[in-house]
């Protein structure tokens, strides 16, 4: 080794044995070597052994302002919003608002206004910068969408996303439309959730007809391993009940009929839809509210034929005797 390196590296372990001393010195008390603690309403660093102040007037790095329950601190609180999957870009780009107007309210002129509408056009230009960034912002959208008007809630749509990005990381969407793979994370998040709708509602505010949504489906489940339980005629009771303003009693008959039926397994091998429907409207009949076949069809969207033949297993499973 020659005298230049020998001399960096002496330097070098000089160095680093200064900056272990002071870490040390800084951690123990130099009178006592005991535990140094930090009083943070003094802005003080003390030995917890002593008493001996180390350091005082500390830079408090806290926020400035005081918070007494969580909605006051998240409103308080400087921060960006989190970052979401519902967003091609995870929610942390910069958006350039649409009202022409400046800080205090006033509008621009016109020269502001040319100005400004050339950053959102390029500022657009960089979120997207490739065409797999546009093709999972078209998706995103889309998902959104179909989420806003079945009323699925936020972490569905947030699964319904994970479950696109992965689609479209693994190469799935060759030869399939943006749409149908779209519709078929929503889909599959939805079962997932336990929130589940009906092909045929998810069909009605696709863009793409049912069989495409359901070939579409089983291919993303296979392809992903997505473990998806069948769908239980349980978890429909609560929406049918709510849309058609049923009691709690009528709701509580519908589950218990439900369970029955699977007991008996007369369940296997029907839509799990028309079981939930059929199952409504025979405990609305058991408990004497008035709901009709055909209201019944047009909330779960299925024919007045199949409530008719589903609530009479029902009720034999039940051993309740039919009604007119």
């Amino acid at each position: 080794m020659s005298e230049t390196n020998i001399r960096r590296h002496k330097t070098r372990t000089s160095t680093s044995e200064t900056e272990r001393t002071q870490t040390e010195s800084v951690r123990t008390c130099p009178e006592c070597d005991g535990r140094l603690l930090t009083d943070e309403e003094h802005g003080e660093l003390v030995c917890g052994d002593c008493g001996l102040v180390v350091e005082e007037a500390n830079v408090d790095r806290g926020p400035e302002w005081r918070a007494f329950d969580s909605a006051e601190r998240d409103s308080k609180s400087r921060v960006g919003a989190p970052t979401t999957k519902m967003m091609h870009d995870k929610g942390l780009s910069t958006n350039i608002g649409w009202q022409d107007k400046d800080a205090y309210g006033k509008t621009l002129s016109s020269r502001q206004r040319q100005q400004m509408q050339r950053l959102r056009t390029w500022n657009e230009r960089f979120r997207t910068r490739d065409s797999k960034e546009r093709n999972l912002k078209q998706a995103l959208g889309e998902i959104d969408r179909m989420a806003s008007a079945l009323g699925l809630p936020q972490a569905v749509r947030e699964t319904a996303s994970v479950i696109y990005r992965r689609a479209l990381a693994e190469d799935l969407l060759p030869g399939r439309s943006i749409e149908g793979v779209a519709t078929a994370a929503l889909y599959a998040s939805a079962r997932q959730a336990g929130t589940p709708r009906s092909l045929d509602e998810i069909a009605s505010v696709s863009r793409v007809d049912k069989m495409e949504l359901t070939r579409t489906y089983r291919y993303v489940v296979r392809e992903l391993k997505l473990e998806i339980q069948p769908a239980d005629p349980e978890q429909y009771v609560p929406r049918f009940a709510s849309d058609l303003g049923l009691s709690d009693e009528a709701e509580r008959r519908a589950r218990e009929l439900l369970r029955t039926a699977k007991e008996a397994g007369i369940h296997s091998g029907k839509s799990p839809v028309g079981l939930a429907a059929a199952a409504v409207y025979a405990a609305a009949l058991l408990t004497n509210e008035k709901v009709t076949q055909s209201q019944v069809s047009s909330v779960a969207n299925i024919s007045e034929v199949t409530i008719r033949n589903r609530y009479k297993e029902l009720l034999e499973a039940a051993n309740i005797g039919l009604f007119a």
